[in-house]
């Protein structure tokens, strides 16, 4: 259970820049649980369901492994 601001949520999803997502949310293009967002609302990445211009977003999570050699 994550909660993030909505704004660092649409940019971590790939969506658009931090800046960006405040211009969609204030335009009323951005809805949580089907009600219009506001900027700074908190969401939860598993209870909430988040739209942008009628498109469900979602996070990608990947983790990424680096295995190092580093002989002496």
């Amino acid at each position: 259970m994550t909660t993030l601001r909505l704004q660092k949520y649409l940019s971590q999803a790939g969506i658009c820049s931090r800046r960006k997502a405040e211009e969609y949310i204030g335009a009323g293009l951005v809805l949580v649980n089907g009600k219009k967002a506001t900027i700074g609302q908190s969401v939860d990445d598993e209870l909430d369901k988040i739209t942008l211009k009628n498109e469900e977003i979602k996070l990608i999570q990947t983790n990424v492994y680096y295995k190092l050699n580093k002989p002496y």
